[in-house]
C-alpha cells in the first residue's frame, strides 16, 4: 500500500486542525500516564502562521503533528508536541515529521542548541539518530518562560521538589558546536563576523 501522507512546514491555512491536534495531544498524555505541556489553540495557531510547526495530513485527514520554539535570544530551540493520530501509528510517520522539524530548526538556526524533552523511549531513539545526548536539565535552557509551560503537566511537582534538577522527562540536546571537525578560536571568530559585515 501507497504512504500518500504529506509532511509539511505548516502555514495558517493548517489552523483548522489545531483543536483536532491539542485533542490527539491530550488524549495521548492519558493513555501513557505522562505529562504534557499544555498549549492552547493561539498557541499553535501562531507556531503554523510562523512556519515553526510540521504536519501530516492524509489528504485533507490529520495524521500528525509537531512544533519548534526559540528561547534565549534564539541561542536554543526545542523541538515539541510530535504526536501521530492513532490511526497513523507504527508507519514511520513520527521519524518523518521529527526529521522534518529537526531540518527545520537547524536550517532556520543552524548555531542553536536543540533540545527535547521527552519520556517516550521512540522519541529517544529518534533522537539519538539525530546526535541529540541525554544531559541533565541544567544543560537546557533557563528561560523561564520555557519552564511555565511544564506547569500544566501532571508530574510538575517533581520538577519542583527537585528544584528543577530532574524529572519524568529526559532532557536530550543537539549542540551543533559538536559536529564541527575543529574549534575556531574566538579571536579567529570575531575577525570573521567583522569581514562578513564588510
Amino acid at each position: 500500500m501507497k504512504d500518500n501522507i504529506e509532511v509539511m512546514v505548516a502555514d495558517g491555512s493548517h489552523e483548522k486542525y489545531v483543536d483536532t491536534i491539542l485533542e490527539t495531544i491530550s488524549e495521548a498524555a492519558k493513555v501513557r500516564g505522562t505529562g504534557i505541556a499544555k498549549r492552547t489553540h493561539e498557541y499553535v495557531a501562531n507556531k503554523m502562521r510562523e512556519a515553526k510547526a510540521v504536519i501530516a495530513l492524509d489528504g485533507d485527514k490529520f495524521a500528525g503533528f509537531s512544533y519548534i520554539e526559540t528561547w534565549q535570544d534564539k541561542k536554543y530551540v526545542t523541538t515539541s508536541g510530535l504526536i501521530v493520530h492513532p490511526d497513523y501509528r507504527g508507519r514511520g510517520l513520527a521519524k518523518r515529521i521529527k526529521d522534518m522539524t529537526f531540518t527545520l530548526a537547524r536550517t532556520r538556526w543552524p548555531h542553536a542548541k536543540i533540545f527535547s524533552l521527552t519520556s517516550g523511549a521512540a522519541v529517544m531513539a529518534m533522537n539519538t539518530q539525530l546526535g541529540y545526548k541525554p544531559v541533565t536539565f541544567a544543560d537546557l535552557t533557563q528561560d523561564e518562560a520555557f519552564w511555565k509551560g511544564c506547569e500544566g503537566c501532571v508530574n510538575v511537582d517533581i520538577l519542583h521538589r527537585t528544584n528543577r534538577k530532574y524529572c519524568i522527562c529526559t532532557g536530550m540536546l543537539y549542540d551543533p558546536e559538536e559536529y564541527l571537525p575543529a574549534k575556531l578560536s574566538e579571536d579567529v571568530l570575531k575577525r570573521i563576523k567583522e569581514l562578513d559585515n564588510k
